[in-house]
């Protein structure tokens, strides 16, 4: 019993040896290493993944975990992507929306543009027709100053040939006393209506 004992440790004794003296060392050696290199600036894992691309065995594991790195790297840049595409869209909109905003502003702008053209325009005509009338009525007044100084039937004979505003136009602007006089020279039908429509516009 004592010797199946003393064989069992002996059997023990060479494993324990090899776990102590060969692997444990070179675990923490192997560490070292890696921790120095590491703080050194030496990429570790990338040199281990390069040179276990090229073991069988390891290889395969390399390639499923780059396989990954790279679908995640995807699908982070798809999201990305993804992303970027919905901020254009709604710049997009918003653009198209200022556009149409300045679109509509520039028709607000005509419109207004046009609207004080036509005043201008207007307001132009008016002051246009208002010299017109102080520039007839100054000739007007002239002219019956000059009618005031005519002999009577003369001043009848010519206002009978006149345009019937512009007889009474100057008929208007005559002295009473010759008004009298030119209306009793005339015509007496003409003096009828001359003098009718000389009340009308009066009242």
């Amino acid at each position: 019993m004592a010797k199946k004992i003393d064989t069992d440790k002996k059997k023990m004794n060479p494993i324990l040896w090899f776990l102590f003296a060969i692997v444990i060392p070179i675990s923490i050696t192997i560490a070292l290493v890696t921790i120095i290199l590491m703080v050194a600036g030496v990429d570790v894992t990338g040199w281990l993944t390069d040179k276990g691309k090229d073991i069988p065995v390891i290889s395969s594991f390399v390639d499923t975990e780059d396989e990954n790195n790279t679908a995640v790297a995807e699908k982070h840049m798809k999201s990305k992507l993804d992303k970027k595409n919905a901020e254009i869209d709604e710049l997009k909109k918003e653009l198209q929306d200022k556009e149409a905003m300045l679109e509509k502003l520039e028709q607000d702008i005509v419109k207004l543009e046009n609207k004080q053209k036509s005043a201008e325009e207007a307001e132009k005509g008016n002051k246009t027709n208002e010299e017109e009338k102080d520039t007839q009525g100054n000739t007007i007044k002239s002219m019956a100053k000059s009618f005031n100084r005519m002999d009577e039937e003369q001043a009848a004979k010519i206002l009978q040939n006149l345009k019937r505003e512009t007889a009474l136009a100057i008929i208007k602007e005559l002295k009473d006393d010759t008004r009298a006089s030119v209306l009793e020279a005339m015509d007496p039908d003409t003096a009828a209506q001359l003098t009718q429509q000389f009340i009308d516009t009066e009242n």
